[in-house]
């Protein structure tokens, strides 16, 4: 980010639907076709070399006598910031003289315009330097070749070269794309300054450690700087279709991304609480955000309210990992004026609307308020903060109202409604947002804050999550299978989305459900294999079946933050990390029936020092590093 490259396994860019160089959204070159003496070369491979790069691999025949096999490799290197290596390699016994073409081409598009169909043809180009220029109202792209071409053909976008190649020998030809007078594109990964912990996995499983390796690569990928305060660096939401910040993600990310340090959590919390609404009026302390389809049967819910709930959850938890007192200190009028909105939202005692003031009032809306709640009296409570014993009264309340307005009874036992309607109705529909309700949040000593569920209930809620109904064998559903209009490509419908998935085996884990939990990891860890260990953020939730694999989602994000990150979290629940660095201890409840066997995480990061820790193949953890003063909770 902001830069990414879009294309088939083919290797070439035809123009065709999505493919091309993007940055800052707009398409700047759309077509790139390489011809050697005349033809196409044959694909034979394509991969992800990281997150930022693919090699594309073709063969061709370069001699007329050499027989069948053939005898030059054509080997395409891409970068998202705008860069090819184009190389040509010879394996022919004698020396060759190829003519070389590259085909260039491009509509300076949005890609919102692209995505709907809405693009239109392709620009005029012109001879410029020792490439091509694309000029349109919205901009000015040029793409320049080292070295520069022996012809060039404006009407036809072409550049040629005249390569010689001497037996076993290789030329390269490098093509650089971005606006006219812009500079190279950096992406924040890359530099220096940013404390990201390199964690590892190792273990009996492999794929725990292909899982964390690409997590950590795609965080790195989707970092973005606050253009105006250049040293705060937040997540993109995903790539290709939001390469922006998304608040509430954005802040749900941070938090599974913790483990890995606390930098992103503090560019997040400063770049959003200058976005944060102040002044009078009811919406005083909201974190603006838009409206997001909630699916079929529930109007759209609002992530604004979502991101105001997470802020004083993210600080809370980020002090318990690490964070400097003094950037504590700095983010707190924020964290209380989230917390002042929460208790003007629902008024007397009752639950929060979302959107507010309309409603409904959404299942995971409450586990959210409820948190933040908790957690933010602890905040406010260790800094000597008015407003902590009226977060918890309301915490208590809304725990006593919840359970008898929003568990539906049934012959099975019950179930959590998905939401209540303004006139009260619950709407008894058994979706993956409940699987919220499990995730209490971190307070001091490695406690976790009480549920809005009651023990039988936190019982049933585990039985209903790991049934059939709603464990896919790949990961958790977002809606049951059973349910009306269930539709396992439906986001919000029946998808496994795989930051739910995340939450319910984190959730389980701590509330002592490992048997469902590890089923659910492993159909996550299963589903991630198929995808290269890069999962995207949905894919369908139809059951799993023997030799089978999960049906990409057509309008998933891919890399994803929260995904991204859950691969973070999924792998250090498993060792039940729980850091109180401001007391100076470090509490493990590690998952005893130990799902991967043996498991090491490396390069962790607990108050701002290394942290490691092994969990055994009987479920024992073990702190192989630390930080001085570091001592192991009880």
């Amino acid at each position: 980010m902001p830069a990414l490259a879009i294309s088939t396994d083919q290797g070439q860019l035809t123009g065709r639907g999505l493919e091309g160089f993007y940055r800052a959204g707009r398409r700047l070159l759309s077509r790139c076709q390489v011809r050697v003496a005349g033809r196409e070369p044959v694909a034979v491979q394509a991969r992800m070399v990281s997150a930022d790069t693919a090699r594309f691999v073709a063969t061709l025949r370069g001699s007329a006598d050499g027989g069948p096999d053939p005898d030059v490799v054509v080997e395409r290197t891409r970068h998202a910031d705008g860069t090819e290596r184009i190389t040509l390699r010879s394996a022919a016994t004698r020396p060759l003289r190829l003519p070389v073409e590259v085909a260039l081409g491009t509509d300076l598009a949005e890609l919102g315009a692209i995505a709907s169909g809405g693009s239109g043809p392709e620009l005029p180009a012109s001879v410029h330097d020792s490439g091509m220029r694309w000029s349109s109202p919205a901009g000015h792209c040029v793409v320049t070749a080292h070295p520069a071409p022996s012809d060039a053909l404006a009407s036809a976008g072409l550049l040629r070269w005249e390569v010689e190649l001497p037996p076993g020998g290789s030329r390269s030809v490098e093509l650089r794309v971005r606006p006219e007078g812009a500079g190279p594109v950096r992406a924040v990964g890359h530099s220096a300054t940013l404390s990201l912990a390199p964690a590892r996995a190792a273990g009996d499983d492999p794929r725990a450690r292909l899982l964390l390796d690409r997590s950590v690569q795609d965080l790195q990928a989707l970092l973005l700087r606050d253009p105006e305060h250049p040293a705060d660096v937040h997540l993109a939401a995903g790539a290709p279709w939001r390469c922006g910040i998304a608040p509430a993600e954005a802040l749900a990310a941070a938090r599974m991304a913790l483990p890995l340090g606390t930098r992103i959590a503090m560019g997040t919390l400063r770049t959003l609480a200058r976005r944060q609404l102040t002044g009078p009026g009811q919406r005083a302390g909201l974190i603006p955000g838009p409206l997001r389809d909630a699916g079929p049967h529930l109007p759209p819910g609002c992530t604004g309210v979502e991101a105001t709930l997470l802020f004083p959850v993210l600080l809370a938890e980020a002090r318990r990992w690490g964070l400097p007192e003094q950037e504590t200190q700095e983010m707190l009028p924020a964290a209380e004026r989230c917390l002042r909105w929460l208790l003007a939202a629902v008024g007397d005692g009752g639950c929060l609307p979302d959107p507010y003031p309309g409603g409904p009032r959404r299942c995971e809306t409450q586990a959210h308020a409820h948190r933040a709640a908790l957690l933010g009296a602890d905040l406010l409570e260790a800094h000597g903060r008015a407003g902590a014993a009226g977060l918890r009264q309301w915490a208590e309340q809304l725990r006593g109202a919840f359970r008898e307005e929003f568990w539906v009874a049934d012959r099975t036992g019950g179930r959590p409604a998905a939401a209540c309607l303004p006139d009260g109705r619950p709407v008894p529909l058994l979706t993956g947002s409940a699987a919220h309700l499990l995730d209490t949040g971190l307070l001091g000593s490695g406690r976790l804050a009480p549920g809005l569920l009651d023990k039988v209930q936190t019982e049933q809620l585990a039985r209903l999550l790991g049934g059939p109904a709603m464990d896919s064998g790949w990961g958790l559903r977002s809606l049951g299978a059973k349910e009306a209009a269930y539709n396992p490509f439906g986001h919000r419908g029946g998808a496994v989305r795989v930051h739910e998935s995340t939450v319910a085996v984190g959730g389980l884990a701590a509330a002592g459900y490992e048997k469902e939990a590890c089923s659910l990891l492993r159909g996550v860890l299963a589903a991630a294999e198929t995808f290269d260990h890069r999962l995207p953020e949905m894919y369908a939730g139809e059951q799993r079946t023997e030799g089978g694999a999960p049906l990409p989602h057509p309008a998933a994000c891919r890399p994803a933050a929260v995904t991204a990150a859950a691969g973070v979290q999924l792998l250090t629940a498993l060792a039940g990390i729980r850091p109180d660095a401001s007391a100076g201890t470090v509490t493990l409840r590690p998952v005893r029936s130990a799902p991967l066997g043996e498991l090491e995480l490396t390069a962790l990061r607990v108050a701002g020092a290394p942290f490691s820790v092994r969990i055994s193949r009987l479920g024992l953890a073990m702190v192989e590093e630390a930080g001085d003063g570091l001592q192991l909770g009880v």
